[in-house]
């Protein structure tokens, strides 16, 4: 649904059962593997966002797809040559970084592009480390950003240096092409690395598919071994950044949300969420079913919480800390002022409309919470989270509404219908 909506808020203490959708990370990492193997694959619990469905669309042009039911997919590897001669993105960032990576091993000609925000986003250092590989990549005037022309140009394995400051994305896309390299790949990393936890969920997924990746030097070198992948069959497990929504919106407004399907252990740095929801004052239970959280209703615990390998959990955590007596701290999180929005300042200055204390730092936001807020109808900024996120504080802030409800579909196209049960039902903004 396109347009402004406002939310009622729900009243009183819930009790749900709120489905999420399955990991994109995972399933996007899943189909590149998949697409390169030798053989078959067959991946299960597919999410339907956009991020994965522009994946899905690339690799059904090259002849690669063919649906089993709405969530499970037969991927035919080894057909790279067939990629589309055009691929449009959209908005995924994701998705973007990883095709344009995959189209520079094959020898024709692919042109990558997205909308007018991804076209924005930092895309020069994996570029850069495409074709210090051999690669052919053409961005915009010679430069990088998007549209991006790549492949056309034998690349090879080797050694090769990236930045790890700005995207562990473009660490993740050498590594995803590494095994199809000969010689293989081993991966300097550059500064610091962000969000590792993303890096490491890579080097999890190509293990399934019978890749070696070893890295040393608390994540500096990243060796990719030759010899391509094997075909195998991988069920993506629930997402840990989607069920961030509902467990806010039981800390925000009291209650008890069970979220079937979602286990510990699966490699997501967003599992994080669990530990948060229970420093802020809530009860965590592994059940049969999944996981279900509960809160009493009463005041949250402020946090003082480095988020670098949980970043995408950001906007959701700043509007639980509205609610916590005294000051957070959220920080190590700096380079997500390059996401699909600036979402260090557009956080900021979205809340400071509902009358919230939400102050920007170098790396994150402090933020006072126990005020008093007013509702407003709060920019999307063509944010997916900044939507979902301010759509769960009308837990908190009766009334408060979204100029854009569409871009949930980049993660959560069923979010509106899945979050009744916590957050009632929409009205269009006047």
């Amino acid at each position: 649904m396109s347009g402004g909506i406002v939310f009622p808020g729900a009243n009183g203490a819930v009790d749900v059962v709120v489905p999420v959708p399955g990991s994109k990370s995972v399933a996007n990492r899943a189909l590149v593997c998949a697409f390169l193997a030798a053989g078959t694959s067959h991946v299960r619990g597919v999410p339907d966002g956009d991020d994965c469905a522009r994946m899905i669309a690339a690799l059904e042009a090259a002849g690669a797809i063919r649906h089993l039911d709405d969530r499970s997919l037969s991927v035919a590897g080894g057909v790279s040559e067939r990629l589309p001669s055009l691929m449009d993105c959209g908005l995924a960032g994701t998705t973007s970084r990883f095709l344009t990576a995959v189209a520079a091993t094959s020898s024709r000609e692919h042109v990558i592009d997205g909308g007018e925000p991804l076209r924005r986003r930092p895309m020069d250092d994996l570029h850069d480390a495409l074709r210090g590989l051999g690669g052919r990549v053409v961005g915009p005037g010679g430069q990088g950003g998007l549209p991006v022309r790549a492949g056309g140009n034998p690349m090879h394995g080797g050694t090769v240096r990236v930045s790890g400051t700005v995207s562990s994305q473009f660490l993740s896309a050498l590594m995803l092409i590494g095994p199809v390299l000969e010689g293989g790949l081993e991966i300097e990393v550059l500064g610091d690395l962000v969000s590792r936890s993303y890096a490491d969920m890579t080097r999890s997924v190509m293990a399934r598919f019978g890749a070696d990746v070893d890295t040393t030097g608390q994540g500096t070198r990243w060796v990719v071994g030759a010899g391509g992948y094997r075909a195998t069959d991988l069920t993506v497990d629930a997402d840990h950044s989607s069920a961030a929504f509902p467990i806010v919106a039981v800390l925000l407004g009291g209650g008890r949300v069970t979220i079937p399907e979602l286990r510990r252990g699966t490699g997501q740095g967003d599992e994080r969420i669990l530990d948060i929801a229970t420093a802020m004052g809530a009860r965590v239970e592994a059940t049969g079913v999944g996981v279900t959280v509960t809160h009493d209703g009463s005041d949250l615990l402020p946090l003082d919480l480095d988020m670098a390998e949980c970043s995408d959990l950001v906007p959701v955590v700043a509007v639980a800390c509205l609610a916590a007596v005294g000051t957070s701290r959220l920080h190590g999180v700096g380079f997500i002022r390059a996401k699909e929005s600036n979402r260090i300042e557009g956080l900021a200055g979205e809340l400071r409309r509902l009358g919230a204390d939400v102050r920007p730092t170098d790396d994150g936001l402090d933020i006072v919470g126990g005020r008093a807020l007013t509702p407003a109808v709060l920019g999307t900024l063509n944010d997916h989270r900044l939507a979902m996120a301010f759509a769960v504080l009308s837990r908190r802030c009766h009334g408060l509404g979204i100029d854009d409800a569409s871009v949930v579909a980049k993660s959560w196209p069923a979010f509106l219908t899945d979050m009744e049960s916590l957050l009632g039902r929409f009205r269009p903004a006047q």
